[in-house]
């Protein structure tokens, strides 16, 4: 099973970017997919998260800036980010769990102020 992240990027504070995550390989059923980010000295923390039936669960920081949202068919999660602040500069992993939790290789957003 690989995880195929993509999207991130530089832009400025204020911008917006999307991330995409496309699931593949055997994958017998997947229950979630999300987000994760980490940024320089901190630790991992949750972003967003997306079941499959579409219930959402997003970080109090980003609530109201980001829209996490799933394709089932595709197996493929993707992250709208608008509003962005320096503070959302960190690597972000995607990640999808069935039986067990699948990690995608992450991808740098880097937000200039």
């Amino acid at each position: 099973v690989q995880l195929q992240a993509s999207g991130g990027g530089l832009v400025q504070a204020g911008g917006s970017l999307r991330l995409s995550c496309a699931a593949s390989g055997r994958i017998l059923r997947i229950n979630e997919m999300g987000w994760y980010r980490q940024a320089p000295g901190k630790q991992r923390e949750s972003v967003a998260i997306i079941t499959s039936g579409g219930i959402t669960n997003y970080a109090d920081s980003v609530k109201a800036r980001f829209t996490i949202s799933m394709d089932n068919a595709k197996n493929t999660v993707y992250l709208q980010m608008n509003s962005l602040k320096s503070e959302d500069t960190a690597v972000y992993y995607c990640l999808a769990r069935s039986y067990v939790t699948y990690w995608g290789q992450g991808t740098q957003v880097t937000v200039s102020s």
